[in-house]
């Protein structure tokens, strides 16, 4: 049981990690994909449709391995762990960052302007809080996938819970391990769409 807690713990630690990283690197994707800059906004267009259009798996893969085959130098497992998750969900969340900018209609802005907001206090009064109540419920999805994501990186030997679930599973022939492991990812399934749940609650007084 202390190595499932473990393993548990290092599950959080990736899942927050991932979670710090990939939503402000999010923000400059949305900003390059949303350019006015021709070559920036294709360039992030492909780099979204590369990263999005990929397994994560492979994309874990690929950061453990190809940097020793190319520069000669290699990552940590959690480190290489916590790069691909970071760029894989950045690049779903910038999706849904724009998304939620172009739901904001235009006539808000004219509004903001009317009333004498210049553009930034338009962006950050009027726009950033429209934009962040229609974007909830679409992050606590990927968020809630995320939890469960964690699992794949045992394919590069991170030893989290899955890879200890799996191993304590082998070593006394029963799948118990596996259950008691799929018990805690049901858990943190459940404390995160708590945590959601409470903030889309709150944010639904604001109109």
């Amino acid at each position: 049981m202390l190595s499932m807690l473990a393993g548990t713990w290092v599950s959080v630690e990736i899942f927050l990690l991932t979670l710090i990283f990939s939503i402000p690197l999010a923000v400059f994707f949305c900003a390059a994909r949303m350019s006015k800059f021709y070559p920036l906004k294709k360039a992030a267009q492909f780099f979204l449709l590369l990263i999005r259009g990929t397994p994560l798996m492979l994309q874990l893969i690929c950061v453990y391995f190809i940097p020793g085959l190319l520069f000669g130098f290699s990552f940590d497992r959690f480190a290489a762990a916590i790069i691909a998750m970071s760029v894989n969900y950045a690049a779903y969340f910038a999706e849904i960052y724009r998304g939620g900018f172009e739901s904001v209609p235009q006539g808000q802005k004219e509004a903001a302007k009317i009333l004498g907001y210049s553009k930034s206090q338009a962006f950050v009064f009027i726009i950033v809080p429209q934009v962040i109540k229609r974007i909830m419920p679409a992050m606590g999805n990927e968020v809630i996938t995320l939890v469960k994501d964690t699992a794949l990186v045992t394919v590069i030997g991170v030893v989290e819970l899955l890879h200890v679930a799996k191993s304590a599973s082998n070593r006394v022939f029963s799948t118990v391990p596996l259950f008691v492991a799929g018990a805690f990812y049901f858990i943190m399934n459940g404390i995160v769409t708590f945590i959601f749940s409470r903030i889309e609650k709150k944010l639904s007084y604001y109109k």
